[in-house]
């Protein structure tokens, strides 16, 4: 026993060492040792004290009493030892320097001192002040902010970083209090400049220029974020413009630019204006207008396009407001236009318009095909694997759904090749449209425009002999393929507007359909003018049915995307006003309301006149029109407050709804009856009915959060956690639509977790919930060819091989996952996920909301809605040109996005990448570097159409 026991006694004799370490201690530099132990609040105990200490104790004490005697000529130099003392002592991380130690006893009696001597001693009473601001940091706890008060009533010009970072980041923390606390409410109740009310020590201009002082030393000292961080608290952001170098401004400006969806309006859109102004400080007009697009303004567009003097810049940035699709007019003024406004924009050069109107899309995008290996066209088996499928059972279903599933599937696939063989190169009489009946036939006929996307010069040749058919059905399908293959492309001969124009006033219902889809398509996101003038008399029209107003009212929606054009938007409220009850209760109203709501894309505040007016109607579809143009309004901003408002909205359930909406007029005692049971025997039925078509807002509700929460990770990230519990507690519309919401919120972005949901919620006893998964799962894999998708989708092929429904959407969804042999991708966001597309959420939004209502439209005889999804397909790729626009083969890395925004020193944007030849495929959350420098690229976000120099 005694043996184990002696090591632990020899261990505890030294217990006594650290004794002798303070006996050599003076040796040491007298600031830093031994902190630890005086800060057990020992100073009084002399022997713990070392010599050096008490020395430095003791001078305190003296310059604090010089301080009190009337001799005025010593204070001076007092002061001045006391701010060198203060000044050169050092600290260590977790202790308070020691004169700030020694002195705080003294701090009250120091500030008698002060207002003891009289208003002479300028210079020494501001010195004081100085000294006693530093002293405060020590006192920071009592919430009185004296740290700022002192360095305020010092007047004192000297720079606070000479007090060193930790009282600069002091003095920054006080000021935000102290503005956030007492001036931000007072601006508000402006009360004429700086007077100040009763209370308040300080102007705003005294803080302002404060914070001024302190946002250089932080920007010398590469704490930008701080910077950004103390002039948002003094809502003074615009002043950073003037304070950034060329070494800090990028930092500075991505810092910007990550805070922006965590910001309240109006502060996000000053945030923008201000990132964009800095990077044009520094010609970095790339991100300049990249930022200007963000913000939907036309002047800052026009402003930022303008401004480069090298034509090439200008034909890259063109190349950029072509994927952005932006409207011709705001930069461009063709020939010979008469426009009522005072400043036009100057006509553009030839080539800088083929840039502008994307016509080269299609040759690109060819090549590219090519350089990647997929130019030859897929047939329909290398889809469906269908020998892959686990013990085939004959077919049953009926042949006709089959050959449209396969229309769909062949033009989703070869989009944009334009090679495939069912219908663009089918031997004479062997076309596949012949195969189709009655409205398949439309679908077939449009799915040329699909294979044969962007190629406006052949499409129209292609195309042209079928707008000669006797065939309604066929003819109406060319209409439609030629919106399609314009889309997103804007040339001078406008052709599509030719060929469109005079079939919008046909007496055939399918012509007009799809003349008035053929050209929101094809101008999706234009804003002209003609097209409203074209259009509007088809939403007024009451004698035309709802289904046409829908469609030209959605159209509408398409051209004016996010423009928050007043004069449509009060066209289409008024229609909703003046059509009977019985005409509201179609179908097709639902489009009425998402055109609206289209034009409101993205604008926020703007939207509310009008969601206000909708209050006004009194009919059950008010509150959906409500609902989806609030939650337009709001895309993609992750606005925490609108989600939250949708999630209520989610949480009302049938009964009570009923009470609010449908019965408004009725006695509220006497609807609860109603949902109770009075009425259970004869009418269960059509009660059932209502109920389901009182709570469709929360149809779009659910779609709402995925479609605000979208343009920020973390936000995305939550809003899967409450799709899980609306998928638990919902009623069957909320279930319904949760898989359409996943979809949306992924788009093009297959996540195991989201994926492994989908296909949960793909077996669910409801079918139309199973059938909204399937397509959601075709969203989610667009365009990635990803294997696992593949291999589920052909188990539900299986699994579903007796429901004809069901069994055509997971054809559909194939069909997607394949798109444009996984080289074209539907993601809304662009530039490295910066920018979001205003036409490609109005084309997804378009086609989900008719999955609200799958076998009404798609499932029934409108499967043409699914070629909405052309305004959101756009190739995923990089190709770089040369100065002569020429595509030429660079070396590139493709890798993961690293978000290195905030992180020190320059740190790779890339993790895990793979060197390539350009052109690559770029898909959502990759990132290129170039892999040689030899070449300088034009705009630093490496995709799309990239022009490098030598």
């Amino acid at each position: 026993m005694s043996e184990p026991d002696r090591p632990t006694f020899d261990i505890a004799v030294p217990s006594t060492d650290p004794e002798k370490k303070d006996q050599d201690k003076p040796k040491a530099n007298g600031d830093i040792k031994g902190k630890g132990k005086e800060d057990g609040g020992k100073e009084d105990d002399v022997s713990d004290v070392s010599e050096e200490d008490l020395q430095l104790k003791a001078e305190l004490e003296m310059l604090v009493q010089r301080l009190k005697e009337p001799d005025t000529n010593l204070y001076l130099p007092a002061l001045e030892s006391l701010r060198t003392l203060i000044r050169t002592s050092t600290s260590s991380m977790t202790s308070v320097p020691k004169p700030l130690k020694f002195l705080r006893p003294f701090y009250e009696e120091m500030g008698k001192i002060r207002d003891s001597w009289d208003e002479g001693l300028k210079e020494q009473r501001s010195l004081l002040a100085s000294i006693l601001s530093v002293l405060a940091m020590t006192y920071s706890d009592t919430g009185k902010r004296e740290t700022l008060f002192y360095r305020l009533l010092s007047e004192s010009t000297e720079a606070p970083g000479l007090w060193g970072h930790e009282y600069v980041r002091h003095l920054a923390a006080e000021l935000g209090e102290e503005y956030n606390s007492n001036y931000a409410s007072e601006l508000d109740a402006d009360l004429g400049g700086v007077e100040k009310p009763e209370g308040l020590k300080y102007t705003t201009e005294q803080l302002k220029a404060l914070s001024l002082e302190l946002v250089t030393f932080f920007l010398k000292h590469n704490a930008e974020a701080d910077a950004v961080d103390i002039l948002l608290e003094l809502e003074n952001i615009h002043e950073i413009v003037e304070l950034t170098d060329d070494k800090n401004f990028e930092r500075v400006c991505r810092y910007m630019v990550s805070c922006v969806p965590l910001l309240v309006p109006p502060d996000d859109s000053a945030f923008l204006e201000t990132a964009s102004k800095i990077y044009a400080k520094y010609d970095r007009y790339p991100e300049a207008i990249a930022l200007a697009v963000r913000l939907n303004s036309p002047s800052l567009i026009r402003q930022y396009f303008e401004a480069p003097k090298n034509p090439v810049m200008k034909k890259q940035l063109a190349y950029f407001l072509a994927r952005a699709q932006i409207p011709l007019h705001w930069v461009h003024t063709a020939e010979g236009t008469e426009s009522e406004e005072e400043e036009q924009p100057p006509t553009q050069e030839e080539d800088v318009l083929d840039c502008l109107g994307n016509v080269k899309l299609s040759t690109h995008f060819r090549n590219f095909g090519k350089a990647v290996g997929v130019e030859e066209p897929r047939a329909l088996e290398d889809i469906y694997k269908s020998h892959l499928e686990p013990n085939r059972t004959t077919q049953t279903a009926d042949s006709a759904r089959q050959n449209l599933a396969s229309t769909f599937v062949n033009a989703f696939v070869n989009a944009g090749f334009g090679n495939e063989k069912l219908m663009v190169n089918a031997a004479e009489g062997q076309s596949w449209i012949y195969k189709n009946k009655d409205h398949g036939m439309m679908s077939a006929a449009a799915s040329v425009g699909l294979s044969l996307l962007w190629d406006t010069e052949s499409g129209i040749d292609h195309i042209d002999k079928y707008t000669y058919s006797p065939e309604e059905h066929i003819k109406a399908g060319a209409l439609l393929a030629t919106g399609i293959f314009h889309a997103g492309i804007r040339t001078e001969s406008d052709l599509a507007y030719a060929l469109l124009e005079e079939h919008v006033d046909s007496k055939s219902l399918s012509l007009k359909l799809s003349a008035i889809n053929g050209l929101g398509i094809a101008y999706a996101g234009s804003g002209r003018k003609d097209i409203a003038e074209k259009l509007l008399p088809h939403v007024a029209d009451e004698t035309n049915t709802m289904e046409v107003a829908a469609m030209a009212a959605l159209a509408l929606g398409f051209v004016f995307v996010g423009s928050g054009d007043g004069e449509i938007a009060s066209a289409i409220l008024q229609t909703m006003m003046e059509r009977e009850e019985t005409q509201l209760a179609s179908e097709w109203t639902v489009f009425i309301c998402l055109g609206l709501g289209l034009i409101f894309l993205a604008t926020q505040e703007d939207s509310e006149p009008t969601v206000a007016t909708l209050k006004v109607i009194e009919h059950p579809i008010a509150s959906i029109a409500e609902t989806i143009v609030d939650v337009c309004a709001y895309a993609g901003t992750g606005n925490v407050l609108k989600v939250q408002q949708m999630l209520h909205l989610c949480a009302e359930h049938a009964d009570k709804s009923k009470k609010e909406t449908s019965d408004s007029d009725a006695a509220p005692v006497a609807a609860e009856g109603e949902a109770g049971g009075d009425s259970e025997g004869e009418d269960k039925d059509k009660e059932e009915k209502d109920k389901v078509d009182s709570l469709k807002y929360q149809a779009f509700a659910t779609i709402g959060i995925a479609l605000i929460a979208m343009g920020e990770d973390v936000g995305a990230e939550m809003a899967l956690r409450q799709f899980q519990h609306l998928m638990t507690y919902g009623d069957p519309v909320i279930r319904k639509s949760v898989p359409l919401a996943l979809g949306l919120i992924s788009a093009s972005t297959p996540q195991l977790s989201i994926l492994d949901t989908l296909s949960k919620y793909s077996h669910d006893s409801d079918l139309d919930v199973a059938i909204n998964s399937i397509f959601a799962m075709g969203l989610v894999g667009a365009g990635t060819n990803n294997a696992r998708l593949a291999q589920m989708l052909r188990g539900l092929a299986t699994y579903y091989a007796k429901e004809p429904d069901c069994f055509f959407m997971v054809r559909i969804a194939q069909g997607l996952v394949h798109m444009g042999k996984g080289t074209i991708g539907i993601n809304p966001y662009f530039n490295d996920g910066q920018v979001m597309s205003r036409t490609a959420v109005a084309g997804l939004l378009a086609t989900i909301v008719s999955f609200t209502d799958a076998r009404k439209f798609v499932l029934d005889k409108h499967h043409w809605q699914l070629y909405w999804l052309v305004t959101a397909m756009y190739p995923q790729f990089l190709i770089t040109l040369d100065e002569d626009l020429e595509e030429k083969p660079v070396t590139v890395r493709v890798g993961q996005a690293v978000n290195t925004i905030g992180l020190a020193g320059t740190r790779h944007g890339i993790s895990g990448f793979q060197t390539h030849q350009s052109p690559v495929r770029i898909g959502t959350g990759e990132r290129a570097e170039l892999g040689t420098n030899e070449f300088f690229p034009y705009q630093s976000v490496l995709e799309g159409l990239v022009i490098l120099k030598k």
